[in-house]
């Protein structure tokens, strides 16, 4: 099992780093699995017993300029590691002018991801700072409990507002409740709403557009044959639609919501070349 990756050209290397800045915003630990041609950053806390989770998917070509890797085995070329994001992004953050950063799986006293950031100097020898993250290597077996989460039968998918402005409505409500219900329908229209004994609020959002969703195996959601001005909702727990929104470093290109009637919310960003999914269940 093997790994090693190279990255010189600067501007890839901080959108890395705000990759990994979202994703340490989103969870304390998670899973990183490699592939030859791809990065995913998971996080499966059991949806069912109230944790949300996420997938983020990279393409490693739009990141990396060299990147090896050998799998467990030849039929299973692929590596899962734990890690806590927040220390990856801690030593890419020292990289913000390198030369150079190099990622290696190295295991001298325990398992580690191995930062080599190679600064700028003034003599003709370059200094580099090393960051050691252990990592957690996951069994062949335990592999399944990390697939991509299947996207629930929707009855409403939308596009978001403007995150800044979302994200700036959701801080304020935060200091009202706990609990934030998403509403939405098919007409392109989205709420906001906390209600409790003292107060209620709302904030409403007009002329989103729906995305036209129909699968791509022909198969169409629930959402087909809706009224298009029924709402569908879902009340969450505001302090993780606030993580997913505060955690924003990569402004995506298209950022859109699907619901299941008052049981989960799905969110999906999407960026050139990342896409992250974000489930959060709803709380009766």
């Amino acid at each position: 099992m093997r790994f090693r990756a190279k990255i010189v050209d600067l501007a890839c290397l901080n959108h890395f780093s705000r990759i990994i800045n979202t994703i340490a915003k989103l969870a304390k630990t998670c899973i990183l699995r490699l592939t030859v041609c791809k990065l995913y950053f998971i996080l499966s806390d059991k949806v069912a017993n109230g944790g949300s989770s996420m997938w983020c998917e990279l393409s490693q070509g739009n990141f990396f300029d060299e990147f090896q890797m050998e799998g467990v085995a030849v039929e299973h070329n692929e590596i899962y590691l734990e890690f806590v994001p927040e220390n990856l992004w801690r030593a890419l953050k020292t990289a913000q002018s390198a030369k150079a950063v190099k990622i290696k799986l190295t295991n001298k006293h325990c398992p580690c991801l191995r930062v080599a950031v190679e600064l700028p100097s003034l003599s003709s020898s370059s200094r580099i700072v090393t960051h050691d993250i252990p990592v957690g290597v996951i069994p062949r077996r335990m592999w399944n409990d990390f697939r991509e989460p299947s996207v629930p039968d929707f009855d409403v998918s939308i596009y978001l507002p403007v995150l800044k402005t979302m994200k700036s409505v959701v801080e304020r409500m935060k200091n009202l409740s706990n609990l934030i219900v998403i509403e939405a329908n098919l007409g392109g229209e989205m709420n906001l709403k906390i209600e409790t004994d003292l107060v209620s609020v709302t904030t409403h959002f007009k002329d989103l557009g729906n995305p036209p969703w129909a699968s791509e195996d022909g198969c169409e959601s629930s959402a087909q044959g809706r009224d298009l001005q029924s709402m569908a909702e879902a009340c969450i727990d505001i302090k993780k639609l606030q993580q997913l929104l505060a955690g924003q470093q990569v402004n995506p290109t298209k950022a859109l919501c699907n619901i299941v009637h008052k049981r989960i919310v799905h969110f999906i960003l999407l960026h050139e070349e990342v896409s992250l999914q974000y489930f959060i269940p709803a709380i009766a």
